[in-house]
Formats: C-alpha cells, sequence, structure tokens
C-alpha cells in the first residue's frame, strides 16, 4: 500500500484524535455543569437533529456523491473546469440548505415534537428544546458547506484540515459552558449558542485554504451543469443508503425520551465513547480511502481498488477488535473517569455504562459500514447502498421492540449494534459478489492471531478494573491514573501478543492484498 495513503490516514487520525480528546474534555465539562437531566436532555437532542442532518447530508450523502465525480473532474478535465463545478454545486447546494434551514427554524416546535414525542408530556423540557433548536439548526447550513469545501480539500491531499476543523467545535462549546452559561437566564442555552457560533467559526476556517488551490468557490445557482446533475442524481439514494447508522441513533432517541429522564442524556454519553475509536479508524479511514478508489475507479485500476479495501479491511480488524474489546470491558471504569463529577453521579455511570457495553459490541460494524460504503460510492452506485440500508433500518426498528421491554435504554444500543452488523455484513456481501472486492490470502491466520490478542487482552483489563464501586470512592486524579495505566497495559499485552503469533504491525501497514 502506498506510503502517501499511510501517511494521509496518519494525518486524518491525528487531527481526529486532537478533536476526540478536545470532545472528551467538552463532555466532561458539560456533565459536570448540568449532569443528566431535563435541560441536557433537551439539549442534546436540538443539537442531535442538526448533527443528524450533518451526517446525512454533508458527511454522509452529499461527500460521497460529491467527492467520486469532483475527484474524476480533477483527474480527467481542466483546472476552469473544476472551478466552474465547484462554484455551481456552491450555489445549487447553499440554497438547498439555506431553505432547508430556515424551514427547521421556523418549524422548530414541530420538529421537536417528531423526533422526541415523549418531551410533549413534559412541557418545560419541550419548550426548551424547541428554543435551542432554533439556535443549533443553522448548524446545517454551516457545517454542510464547511463538507463541501473539506471534500474539496482532501480530493486535493489535503486532509489535514478538514480534520481538524472539528476541533473548533470543542473549543467553543467548552467556552461557552464555562464563561457564557453563568451569565444566562437558562444556563443551557450557552450550549445552543455555542453550537450556532461553531458552525460559522468552522466554515469561515477553511476557505483561506481553498483559495489558496484558486478553488475559492463564487457561488452560482445553475442546476444545468452536468456534473450538478450526477451529484443530484447520487445523492437521493445515498442520504439513505450513506447513514442508516444515524437513523437507527436517531430512532434510539425517539423512544428514549418516551423512558426515564436520563435516558437521553445516559445514551449521548455512551454513544461519545464509541464515536472516539469510530471517529480515528473508521471516518479516518472513510475519508482517506474514498478519494484514492474514486480515482482508481476513474483510472480503471480494478486490481488497486481491491487492494485498497483489503488494506483497510485488515487495518480494522487489527486495531478495530482490541477498541471494541477495551470499551466493553472498561465501560464503567472509562464513564467513571470522564463524567462522573458535579451534577453526573454514580447512577448515571451505571446506567450509560449498560449502554456502552452494548454499543461497543457493536463498534466494528459501525467501522466496517464506514469502510466498505467508499467501496460503492467511489463507484458511483449508490441504489445499492439503499437498498441494504433499508433492511438494516427495518431490523433495527423490530429488534428496538424486541430488546427496549427487557432492557430499556441499553436495548436501544443493542438493536443499533446489530444492525450494524447487518449492514456491513450485506455490503461486503455485494462487493464480492459483484467482483469488485477479493480478498488477499492470509485471512484466516490474521483472524486466528488478532482473536487469541483479544482473548489475552480482555483477561488482563477484566483482572485491572475490578469492582466498579471501588472507582466511584476514588478521586479524580486516581481514577485517570489508573484507566490510563490500565489502558497502557492492555495496550501491550495486546501488540505484544500479535507479535509472539507473528503478527508485524509495520508490515501491515504496507501490505498490498495480493502479498
Amino acid at each position: 500500500m502506498s506510503k502517501k495513503l499511510i501517511k494521509s490516514t496518519a494525518t486524518v487520525s491525528s487531527m481526529t484524535l486532537l478533536s476526540r480528546v478536545l470532545g472528551f474534555v467538552r463532555d466532561m465539562v458539560v456533565a459536570r455543569i448540568f449532569g443528566a437531566g431535563e435541560a441536557t436532555d433537551a439539549f442534546f437532542v436540538a443539537f442531535k437533529i442538526p448533527n443528524f442532518l450533518r451526517r446525512l447530508f454533508a458527511e454522509g450523502a452529499f461527500s460521497q456523491s460529491f467527492v467520486p465525480v469532483f475527484s474524476e473532474y480533477k483527474t480527467q478535465r481542466e483546472h476552469d473546469e473544476v472551478k466552474r463545478l465547484a462554484d455551481d454545486v456552491a450555489g445549487v447546494f447553499g440554497l438547498i440548505l439555506f431553505v432547508i434551514t430556515l424551514i427547521g427554524v421556523i418549524a422548530a416546535p414541530v420538529v421537536i415534537a417528531i423526533f422526541a414525542p415523549g418531551f410533549l408530556d413534559e412541557p418545560n423540557k419541550y419548550n426548551l428544546a424547541s428554543d435551542m433548536l432554533v439556535l443549533t439548526f443553522p448548524y446545517i447550513f454551516f457545517i454542510s458547506l464547511t463538507a463541501f469545501a473539506g471534500g474539496i480539500l482532501n480530493t486535493y491531499g489535503r486532509f489535514a484540515v478538514p480534520a481538524f476543523t472539528p476541533v473548533l467545535l470543542n473549543l467553543v462549546l467548552i467556552s461557552c459552558a464555562v464563561w457564557l452559561a453563568p451569565q444566562m437566564d437558562e444556563p443551557i442555552m450557552a450550549l445552543a449558542w455555542g453550537v450556532f457560533i461553531a458552525g460559522a467559526a468552522q466554515l469561515l476556517f477553511q476557505l483561506p485554504f481553498l483559495a489558496k488551490l484558486k478553488l475559492l468557490p463564487r457561488p452560482r445557482f445553475n442546476r444545468q451543469n452536468e456534473g450538478v446533475k450526477r451529484i443530484n442524481k447520487l445523492m437521493i439514494p445515498a442520504i439513505f443508503g450513506s447513514s442508516v447508522a444515524q437513523i437507527n441513533l436517531l430512532l434510539d432517541t425517539l423512544i428514549a425520551s418516551l423512558l426515564i429522564t436520563g435516558s437521553v442524556s445516559w445514551l449521548y454519553f455512551a454513544d461519545r465513547l464509541v464515536e472516539f475509536p469510530l471517529g480515528i479508524l473508521g471516518i479516518a479511514l472513510a475519508t482517506v480511502i474514498l478519494p484514492s478508489l474514486s480515482k482508481q475507479h476513474a483510472a480503471a485500476s480494478a486490481e488497486q481498488f481491491s487492494q485498497t479495501l483489503d488494506w483497510a479491511l485488515r487495518l480494522v480488524v487489527v486495531v478495530g477488535t482490541p477498541a471494541m474489546v477495551g470499551l466493553f470491558v472498561l465501560a464503567g471504569p472509562m464513564l467513571a473517569t470522564l463524567f462522573q463529577y458535579g451534577a453526573f453521579g454514580a447512577h448515571d455511570v451505571q446506567m450509560a455504562a449498560q449502554a456502552l457495553m452494548a454499543y461497543s459490541f457493536g463498534l466494528m460494524g459501525f467501522i466496517l459500514v464506514k469502510v466498505l460504503a467508499p467501496g460503492y460510492f467511489a463507484r458511483q452506485d449508490t441504489k445499492t447502498p439503499v437498498k441494504i440500508g433499508i433492511i438494516a433500518m427495518v431490523a433495527n426498528m423490530v429488534m428496538n421492540i424486541i430488546f427496549v421491554f427487557p432492557l430499556a435504554h441499553a436495548g436501544l444500543a443493542l438493536a443499533t449494534s446489530l444492525s450494524a452488523f447487518l449492514n456491513a455484513y450485506l455490503l461486503y456481501r455485494g462487493l464480492r459478489r459483484d467482483g469488485v472486492y477479493h480478498p488477499g490470502s492470509g485471512w484466516l491466520k490474521l483472524g486466528l492471531q488478532v482473536l487469541l490478542a483479544n482473548l489475552a487482552l480482555a483477561a488482563v483489563l477484566w483482572w485491572g478494573a475490578g469492582d466498579l464501586s471501588q472507582w466511584f470512592a476514588w478521586d479524580g486524579m486516581t481514577r485517570a491514573l489508573q484507566l490510563s495505566l490500565w489502558i497502557v497495559v492492555g495496550a501491550v499485552v495486546y501488540f505484544a501478543m500479535l507479535l509472539l503469533c507473528g503478527v508485524r504491525p509495520k508490515a501491515l501497514l504496507k501490505q498490498k492484498a495480493d502479498a
């Protein structure tokens, strides 16, 4: 596998790591100041709606439709045509986003009633969520244009800037929680203002870098552009197919709003921990391989296309499985260390830990979907993921009903995890059936080696975690030191076991599918 692809993945992963760490700091601040109650439930719903639309339209359907077409233009056409496509997409996409944003702001109470019907029985929570949605909904406008700018930069190999941009969201929200909240009559409203400010900041941050590429768009509403038509055609099915996991998470929120107060917040904090490895590995890999796969498809290089997918899947297995094991075994200690301060108590940790254990089971499914879906979008095939997405979402809805009664909020998380694996399996089967992906040699051996290493990891972490009540008794510094110690010990044990089994991570990074 090329050094450039490995370097790009490392760059995106490192920037994403910085963003996720600051995200944890943000969540620690929010948990400490606001806890897990009526106000935080209202904010998380008001933030989750535009965040869901961001992943659905911006990072999901739009990026996966825009990047392959834009990459083809870059590979096969002159710079003027590439710039014209950017201008026309900015005009058409920007106007559509503005209209959607305007409707969302005006209809905020209706939107909350649709996505969190349980709030209707609690007028204070419902009104608070509606007021905050008026401020948070414009985030979809800003962040979608940010994703558009990021797609251009990624196509030109400028991965660091788009990967760093989410850091601004965390910095702004932390600042608003600490300094703005105490000045407001309703402190939680400071977070809603933070979302609005952060959206604008992220877009403005990327514009100078587009200017350096001479690709700063001058928006023009030209729907007749051939590239715009192709992107629109690809987007319609991709809106659903690329974001099944997000739709499932939103369904979790909807049903959780009908459960006891705190359920939405418990699921949120659990999901945040799962998002950490998902972002560092899954989203980073998807971000990097989509332009590469698109270029290889445009150049009719089927062998390299398959090798790129194979390399990414091997990396997922080696790095993703220990993350899954670690999240499951250390669920309670992690949540206690990060969030059990101030208004977020031991009961909240225990409830959130149940959801985290269920979510962690599906981590590999979430990551595999992120890696396998570009195998379709790079070939400008958005219909197949739609069909697969419908199957996975229906399965998730059925499992929600089955699991929510005996397991409450944790049942919602388990249903989401199982549907992610179903989604990943069907995507994988389709790539094999179409002859697009041919697994390289050595997969069975690698699977056994990774299994042995994970068994050793699980045993060590289980012994080290001990009784959760002990973590509740420790102060914050002791928890942090203990958690850091066992994470380091676990990583050493895992990779040492891999080496003993004959796996060389450095060689794996450079391995080609036909090696």
